[in-house]
């Protein structure tokens, strides 16, 4: 693969508070078989809405492309998330050519599940790592209300337990938690994983996008999660595994296992940020809660060889000053929707 040597601007890089770029997240499609009221709610993203049209996609080659570039810059893991990333068709193909990688010392996938049980096989021999599967609620209703579809999460158990049989370890359970919604059933989530060897993530509701109804009132902080899981499975918290890691860990004190929850909201993590997002359609987003992206597609498509990719990539991380969640803590009068239109979950993929 080309090393960071042939690419003088992307040696070394760090962006303006000085973070290094160490994760890139890949979306591979903006589409989704769910319509997780947080994300793609139903009355917005429905039969009639139109994604993106196929030739609008980066193909798998052009992925893999800049993916190189990224390893480059210092990039070591790679997430693929969507959308719903096991809409894609072909996709093992993709995790095989990206962990040909030579500097990719980790593939992780983050998937509703759905799909999970019939693709784990083909995705673990193609080289993933890792596993991270978003489920809400174990509870039937809830898991409806919040998926915006008429399953129940039966599937996605189904998949986590395939996948787990397949030996993905630790796989991590992604559960965003609404003040009113499902705050009720965390218990119930945390005890069916306990002992399993699964990590639930609980992840307060984030005001991503401007299409799902965020506010404020919504939030269960993670201190009420960690008050409320701890009062039935009594916990004590866990060092980092890395510096930068979003989760807040905890164990269980009887040994069975640990949780994690991500307080975006009540505590921000922006100051270690080292993750940028490749956009299905190819523009590189430097925040989750970014207005937009830096087009590399139409730069590549016109041309453009890797030392000019490289540089514009240089250049957009060398001035990144994002740290949103940090502003938006320090704005007591923060309402949603003040700064303008945000980029959306699902085409960037959380």
């Amino acid at each position: 693969m080309s090393r960071s040597y042939e690419f003088p601007a992307l040696k070394g890089i760090t962006d303006k508070l000085d973070r290094s770029l160490r994760d890139l997240r890949i979306s591979v499609t903006d589409r989704c078989n769910f319509r997780c009221t947080y994300c793609m709610p139903a009355e917005i993203f429905g039969e009639k809405y139109e994604f993106l049209p196929r030739p609008h996609i980066l193909t798998f080659e052009e992925i893999e492309r800049l993916a190189r570039l990224f390893v480059a810059a210092g990039v070591s893991k790679l997430r693929i998330t969507g959308g719903e990333p096991l809409v894609r068709a072909d996709l093992p193909d993709l995790i095989k050519k990206l962990s040909g990688i030579d500097g990719i010392d980790d593939i992780a996938l983050t998937t509703n599940g759905y799909l999970l049980a019939k693709n784990a096989l083909e995705l673990k021999q193609a080289g993933l790592n890792r596993l991270t599967i978003s489920l809400d609620s174990i509870d039937e209703d809830i898991f409806k209300k919040m998926s915006g579809r008429s399953q129940g999460p039966a599937n996605t158990l189904e998949g986590i337990k395939v996948a787990t049989e397949l030996g993905f370890s630790p796989i991590k359970i992604n559960v965003v938690v609404q003040r009113g919604v499902n705050e009720h059933t965390l218990v119930d989530t945390a005890r069916y994983f306990r002992g399993t060897g699964a990590i639930v993530r609980f992840i307060e509701f984030m005001d991503v996008g401007t299409k799902n109804g965020w506010e404020l009132s919504q939030v269960v902080t993670s201190r009420e999660v960690i008050e409320i899981i701890g009062n039935e499975f009594p916990l004590e918290p866990v060092d980092a595994n890395y510096r930068g890691e979003v989760a807040n860990r905890y164990r269980y004190a009887d040994g069975q296992g640990e949780i994690g929850v991500i307080s975006s909201v009540s505590e921000p993590f922006c100051g270690n940020c080292t993750r940028a997002r490749l956009s299905t359609d190819g523009k590189l987003v430097t925040c989750l809660f970014a207005s937009g992206g830096t087009d590399l597609k139409t730069a590549m498509r016109s041309g453009a060889d890797d030392v000019e990719l490289a540089g514009i990539i240089a250049g957009v991380w060398g001035g990144r000053t994002d740290r949103y969640s940090d502003l938006r803590s320090e704005d007591t009068e923060f309402k949603a929707g003040v700064d303008g239109d945000k980029v959306e979950m699902y085409y960037i993929g959380g």
